[in-house]
């Protein structure tokens, strides 16, 4: 009789600590599973991040260049001179400036 409320009673020992382990691992694994997914999404926009970054650093490479472009025409004496007539209607002596509206 006593083997029989030992294996019983090691029966119920197993199965309580098995109710409580199995909700335990489950909830270990669903926080696992949550952290695991929200670092998927943070990496994603990292990613997103880093293709807007790239293309906006693609841009400001071209400006770049072109800049370089205009400070190499401003270091040219004559391209500025002629630059300042244009734009700002400065004159040499003796020239008369006429201003023709263009067509929209």
């Amino acid at each position: 009789m006593t083997l029989i409320k030992n294996k019983t009673n090691k029966k119920k020992k197993l199965r309580a600590r098995l109710i409580l382990f199995i909700p335990c691992c489950i909830f270990v694994i669903a926080a696992v599973g949550i952290l695991i997914g929200n670092y998927w999404v943070q990496i994603a926009e990292k990613y997103k991040e880093k293709e807007a970054l790239q293309l906006k650093m693609l841009s400001l490479r071209e400006k770049e260049e072109e800049l370089k472009v205009d400070v190499e025409k401003l270091e040219d004496p004559d391209y500025v001179a002629r630059y300042a007539r244009e734009k700002y209607m400065y004159s040499k002596e003796g020239e008369i400036i006429l201003r023709i509206p263009e067509d929209e």
